[in-house]
């Protein structure tokens, strides 16, 4: 079996996936039409030319205006199922979901109204494509924590839906220690946490979140390999890093994707995986994340299997779960 097949038929698990960040073009002007909003591009061709941002910033800004047009438990409903058939034809057998309710709840649509439109549409991806879920709610970091606090207040009521709380947006100026308070009620709630740490902000980023967050996993971490003592408590640990290859090339956090880190980061026995955080914005799912790391970096066909492997032993999956999850793995490389 060529490489390309191997990716594409390997099962795999996503860990890093911002919901709002798969909203494709196509989709965007239908829930637009839909609701009556008017964009403010002419047409299909003319938003996909916006999607060329020189950096996070211009990144976050055009997110947030396409976050505009989703108004209705059907829209968001429609956004995680066009996510859900994506990574369904590509052999992603659980998911883990990130949603910013921060971003909708300031323009005035109603927490209840996100997350039942996103949760419906994972239980349906569950019952009717077989793909495992967790949904993550994330602090957006360049919000104060007080309102961090009231959308931690809202969530309550849904913790029967949502496993973690995690931290994006826009990383430098925004410490861990800025959310530590908000992140200890999360964890006296019985919630996980996760953070962004380590993409464009410094390493030191990563030592909050480890030491202020309590997080269980770190999204990105990729200046970790700047810090030797950092890199020996993540593999002592063994933390997982959420690694994002496509975003981390269209947002300049590496010029060449012979760059990147990943190779690196297995070699000193870091819990890589391989994730694409915003899809429909840094072109490519999971199999184009996988496909350009492994051509650029001659990744073999036992390193892809253990960042699938890392990907599902540091999921937040239950025992049983992660056991039938790996399972589908180890059959996999028995056949391959």
């Amino acid at each position: 079996m060529n490489i390309t097949d191997f990716i594409n038929q390997m099962p795999k698990a996503e860990l890093h996936l911002h919901i709002e960040g798969s909203f494709e073009p196509e989709l965007m002007f239908k829930i637009a039409k839909r609701n009556g909003i008017k964009l403010t591009y002419k047409d299909i061709d003319s938003l996909k030319q916006a999607y060329n941002f020189n950096n996070l910033q211009e990144f976050l800004d055009i997110y947030y205006a396409g976050a505009n047009v989703l108004q209705t438990e059907q829209d968001f409903y429609d956004l995680t199922w066009a996510y859900l058939e994506k990574i369904h034809s590509q052999n992603v057998i659980h998911t883990e979901i990130f949603f910013d309710p921060q971003t909708h709840t300031e323009r005035g649509v109603a927490f209840d109204t996100v997350i039942k439109g996103i949760n419906r549409a994972l239980q349906d991806g569950q019952s009717k494509l077989g793909i495992s879920y967790v949904l993550i709610m994330s602090f957006l970091r360049h919000l104060d924590e007080a309102s961090a606090f009231e959308t931690l207040e809202a969530a309550l009521a849904y913790k029967d839906m949502i496993k973690a709380v995690g931290l994006d947006s826009s990383e430098v100026g925004n410490p861990p220690e800025k959310f530590q308070k908000v992140f200890e009620a999360a964890r006296n709630e019985g919630f996980l946490t996760v953070a962004h740490a380590g993409e464009e902000g410094p390493a030191e980023y990563v030592w909050g979140a480890l030491d202020l967050l309590k997080v269980s996993r770190i999204d990105h971490g990729n200046r970790s390999l700047e810090d030797e003592a950092l890199i020996k408590r993540l593999v002592d640990m063994q933390i997982p890093l959420t690694v994002c290859p496509l975003s981390n090339l269209k947002l300049k956090v590496v010029k060449d994707m012979k760059d990147h880190p990943l190779k690196k980061m297995l070699q000193l026995g870091l819990k890589a995986t391989v994730n694409s955080d915003d899809p429909a914005y840094f072109g490519g799912y999971m199999n184009e994340n996988f496909q350009a790391v492994t051509e650029a970096l001659d990744l073999s066909k036992a390193e892809l299997l253990q960042l699938s492997r890392n990907a599902f032993e540091g999921s937040f999956a239950g025992e049983d779960l992660k056991q039938r999850l790996l399972q589908k793995l180890d059959e996999f490389e028995a056949n391959n």
